[in-house]
């Protein structure tokens, strides 16, 4: 049942808008204004911001309120206010048959409890038939670290089953895999996204992952968020098509499933860290599936807009943030189903909207600076990555692009945490301006999570582009009130209970100060650089550096 205090006109709210960016002068970002902005994007109207629904008109016509009213320019292609995103989105229905046979009596698993699944293919049915399952440690194919977990095993027609994260992930100081995948830190190889894609490769019928917390950075109830929902980019019929069937194993139900097979689940493990590790066929383990599936395709839209720089416009500076969240799902303990994305990412979308108006004040950049909201980041950063195909704006004469994703709502800190710390000169950048401040730059003391390869950002950064991501849920921030240990708290709490969920929702005991004051970090870069006519680089040997390079003439 809608709450009587959010359930607001859209007129008032693109209103409520447009009085802010009229009445509010500039200087530094307000905790207010954002505050404000944010309970609009979760209130009632919004409808939880999903792709394709009716909110993401409510959305899109809010955001270009928003910055017609701060006086900006249409970013988008031909003078447009938008970008279209063609989407695929499937959804699958009730099994007919989920089941494992060949390990004696069959096993039906439940959607949702022992098994977390989509598609990401256009059909009517997923049907697979006694396709027999193949442990392939962690997947991973990397002949530049001397590593390859496959052997030339051929998983044609099978059901590939991978560890989460990197082998190193686990490793101790003195196995010889310890370092080889940058330790603690995930590399890409550790991430769901190149798991799939590697095993669609070698033509897998399906692609499984065993969950596990501490290697996916976030709980079980984030894995089945989606409720057998996925999007994808449209597929031409030439184009490499995904696995038929993806997904995510509870750990227990593995566990007990390796058992069955005659293995010792860690044991597999252990021997996964090793690069002699061999591919093992779970016993005689096969998977059938009868599961209805429904598809549209559906178009959804980056909202884009820019102020063109005033010396050199055909060079620029990107903001991004993304505006959607998982909309309406299945009611809550006390019967809520809007999913409201207040912080992730309404709180991001405003913190954009106070460096638009902060540059909207003047005088105008050198640069054109460019504010992106981007479509379907939740259903795999599927927005940015159509921009980053199709760029309205060349990527080699892209300068930065700065990405707020999530920001800490528990107060002023000492600090700030930088994902991704060492990758390039942007960086540098912002320690000077935090020092600015009188605070400092905490390199992410999780690097883990793979939160580098989670956001928007991703898709300029493989693609060369310098960049930065701001992202509270990353580590706890060293807080003025209670310090580093209540800054992890609110990490966990926030991930544990709201990420992804119905809780994730504004509320009145947020403290704002400290994101506005990562915000204004955020302003301040973005602003040296779009007055700048020097290009931020990548640091020696990151891995981005190169594809950079390849572009260097257009630069000169």
């Amino acid at each position: 049942m809608p709450r009587p205090s959010l359930v607001i006109s859209l007129a008032g709210l693109l209103a409520a808008g447009a009085a802010f960016a009229q009445t509010s002068s500039s200087g530094p970002v307000d905790p207010e204004r954002m505050a404000q902005t944010v309970k609009a994007l979760a209130s009632d109207p919004f409808q939880g911001r999903a792709p394709g629904t009716p909110g993401e008109a409510v959305t899109v016509d809010y955001l270009i309120a928003r910055f017609k009213a701060l006086g900006l320019q249409p970013g988008g292609p031909g003078g447009a206010w938008t970008q279209p995103v063609p989407l695929l989105r499937t959804r699958l229905g009730q099994p007919r048959i989920l089941r494992l046979t060949g390990l004696g009596a069959p096993v039906d698993m439940v959607e949702e409890q022992t098994i977390s699944l989509g598609t990401a293919r256009p059909v009517d049915e997923v049907d697979i038939r006694q396709a027999p399952l193949v442990f392939v440690g962690y997947g991973v194919n990397a002949p530049e670290r001397g590593w390859d977990d496959f052997k030339g095993v051929d998983l044609k027609g099978k059901v590939a089953v991978f560890l989460v994260n990197d082998p190193d992930f686990e490793a101790a100081p003195d196995e010889p895999v310890a370092g080889k995948f940058g330790g603690r830190a995930m590399t890409y190889y550790g991430r769901w996204t190149y798991k799939y894609e590697e095993a669609a490769r070698r033509g897998a019928i399906a692609a499984l992952i065993v969950h596990e917390t501490p290697g996916a950075g976030y709980g079980w109830s984030t894995v089945t968020a989606p409720q057998g929902e996925t999007f994808d980019i449209v597929r031409g019929k030439d184009d490499a098509q995904p696995v038929l069937l993806e997904g995510w194993l509870q750990r227990d139900f593995a566990v007990a499933l390796f058992r069955r097979a005659g293995l010792d689940f860690e044991a597999q493990k252990r021997s996964a860290r090793r690069a002699d590790f061999h591919p093992v066929a779970l016993g005689g383990a096969a998977l059938t599936a009868e599961i209805p599936v429904s598809h549209t395709v559906m178009e959804s839209r980056n909202v884009l807009a820019k102020i063109e720089g005033a010396a050199r416009p055909d060079e620029t500076v990107i903001y991004g943030a993304h505006w959607d969240a998982y909309g309406i799902g299945a009611p809550d303990a006390s019967g809520q189903t809007i999913r409201r994305g207040a912080n992730d990412d309404g709180l991001g979308v405003a913190g954009e909207l106070e460096i638009a108006r902060a540059f909207a004040a003047g005088p105008r950049p050198q640069r054109t600076v460019v504010f992106a909201v981007w479509t379907a980041e939740e259903r795999g950063l599927l927005g940015s990555e159509t921009y980053a195909s199709h760029p309205i704006y060349p990527l080699s004469r892209t300068a930065a692009n700065l990405t707020m994703d999530v920001l800490q709502t528990a107060g002023p800190s000492r600090d700030v945490v930088l994902v991704g710390a060492g990758q390039d000169s942007l960086e540098r950048d912002f320690a000077r301006a935090a020092a600015a401040q009188g605070r400092t730059v905490t390199p992410d003391p999780h690097p883990e999570k793979g939160l580098f390869y989670r956001a928007d950002h991703f898709s300029f950064a493989k693609r060369g582009v310098p960049t930065l991501l701001l992202m509270g849920m990353a580590g706890g921030p060293d807080l003025i009130q209670g310090g580093r240990a209540a800054g992890e708290a609110w990490v966990d709490d926030y991930t544990a209970h709201c990420y992804h969920k119905t809780c994730d929702d504004w509320s009145p005991a947020w403290d704002l100060r400290g994101a506005a004051a990562d915000v204004d970090l955020f302003y301040d870069v973005g602003r040296e650089v779009a007055n700048s006519d020097a290009w931020p680089g990548w640091n020696p040997g990151s891995e981005f550096a190169a594809v950079r390079a390849a572009s260097d003439a257009a630069r000169r």
